[in-house]
């Protein structure tokens, strides 16, 4: 056994490990001499070391500074501060009086924070599922920035704890999002404002028939629904979409809500889908944007505020575009006869000759009673007489392009049905909604099923 005297704070703690560049000779041939006999000492080894009362001052060094000197006043940090701990003692090299009790004499610690990564909030996007599959993780959440940098999974003690930060991180990019969002608008026209953007989570059919998921950013913008793979940070990016739809030719439908741990609400708007799509996944908050030609886009976000809030926004970017727009006009036909069926926010439904405009007949929006299709190009529309009350089916034209009274069965061929069903929708939703304010709010069944239960 060999016993070692070492200053501590000058040959091992400090020098022994950042530098020996200032050391002096005799410091040198010190450090080199005990290092040999540390190496050549056996198993065991007895240090003894000496606590000199000058430690947290000189731990308050700068970095790579030289050895111990007369002034040890600097403020700057040590090792221990880059550390999270930092000693906070005497500041001087002068001993100080002798105190009234030795705890008053010892070094305080303080505990600072220290960044060891930033994450940009801003358009930055929340995962809690494992990669690759749709299963939540327990308690814990990843944090994605624009760039991509990652802050890794932050697992947490508890649900609560992971909920409250979760939240709170969600608020904050929520709030990011809608200054740059009136930021940008400052940029466009009244027509062509930012109604809401945000992340999502679209899923796709993999070769195998497995369900794939990719993260999306989904824009409601003036007259247009945006899907982009990534945000749009200037003008020319708004033209370089993935997908641009028109919003009165869209369907917004809540698929899921997930109101407890296991608890599955489903919530069927419209063009009702059989269950078995409803439950394809496990992931709760889903929903579905239906588009022309019978295609539709499945997404996934992460809370259900978000959910709420895309289903709000919709309809709300749906009813500002249907009243800028005003009326929305299609080439359609009978019996191999060019006609255009033009839906009018003030006027209803009108159906007229392409050629001579003759106004065939039109109807009120209160007049629709009902409708049926065959899924690809033909619709039939029911409307009722207003002097009989009585409801019919109207034939569109005859062969001498005249209404007839005896047959009045309205069958059109459309080449996108679905887009033509869709803005009869939007048009019909945004007539009840002038007319009954608190119509969109009783609409959004997200917001209803969370905030009731």
């Amino acid at each position: 056994m060999v016993s070692v005297e070492i200053s501590l704070f000058i040959h091992i703690f400090y020098r022994g490990v950042l530098s020996t560049k200032s050391l002096s000779s005799y410091q040198k041939y010190l450090k080199t001499k005990q290092v040999h006999l540390l190496r050549n000492a056996g198993d065991e080894v007895t240090i003894t070391v000496q606590y000199l009362r000058e430690a947290p001052s000189f731990l308050k060094l700068p970095l790579g500074s030289p050895g111990p000197s007369s002034d040890h006043s600097s403020g700057a940090s040590s090792p221990l501060f880059d550390s999270g701990l930092h000693l906070n003692g005497n500041s001087t090299n002068t001993a100080p009086s002798s105190p009234s009790s030795p705890i008053a004499n010892e070094p305080k610690y303080e505990k600072r924070w220290l960044d060891t990564l930033s994450v940009p909030l801003s358009m930055a996007r929340i995962s809690r599922y494992k990669a690759g599959t749709d299963k939540l993780r327990s308690n814990a959440f990843e944090v994605l920035a624009l760039d991509g940098v990652s802050t890794g999974i932050l697992q947490f003690y508890t649900a609560q704890e992971c909920a409250d930060w979760l939240r709170a991180l969600s608020t904050n990019i929520s709030d990011l999002t809608l200054q740059n969002m009136k930021m940008a608008n400052k940029c466009c026209s009244l027509s062509d404002q930012i109604i809401h953007m945000g992340w999502v989570n679209e899923r796709f059919e993999g070769t195998d028939s497995s369900q794939l998921y990719k993260y999306k950013f989904l824009a409601l913008k003036g007259s247009s629904f945006y899907i982009f793979s990534t945000p749009p940070v200037s003008t020319l990016d708004w033209v370089r979409a993935e997908k641009i739809y028109h919003l009165c030719e869209v369907l917004f439908k809540v698929h899921k809500l997930w109101l407890a741990d296991d608890c599955w609400l489903q919530a069927n708007l419209y063009l009702g889908i059989h269950q078995d799509y409803e439950l394809e996944d496990q992931r709760p908050y889903c929903f579905s944007v239906m588009v022309g030609h019978g295609k539709s886009h499945y997404f996934n976000v992460e809370l259900g505020s978000e959910l709420a809030a895309w289903e709000k926004s919709f309809q709300r970017a749906i009813f500002l575009e249907v009243q800028r727009t005003g009326s929305k006009t299609y080439m359609c036909s009978w019996q191999g006869v060019t006609l255009c069926f033009t839906v009018d926010f003030a006027l209803g439904f009108t159906c007229f000759e392409s050629k001579t405009k003759n106004v065939l007949w039109r109807f009120k929006f209160s007049q629709l009673k009902g409708s049926s299709d065959d899924g690809k190009t033909r619709v039939k529309l029911l409307f009722q007489n207003l002097d009989t009350k009585q409801i019919e089916m109207k034939k569109a034209l005859l062969g001498n392009l005249g209404p007839d009274p005896a047959a009045l069965t309205h069958e059109l061929e459309f080449q996108d049905l679905t887009a033509v069903l869709h803005c009869i929708h939007s048009f019909i939703a945004a007539k009840v909604a002038s007319l009954d304010p608190v119509f969109i709010d009783s609409q959004c069944m997200a917001r209803k099923y969370m905030y009731n239960n």
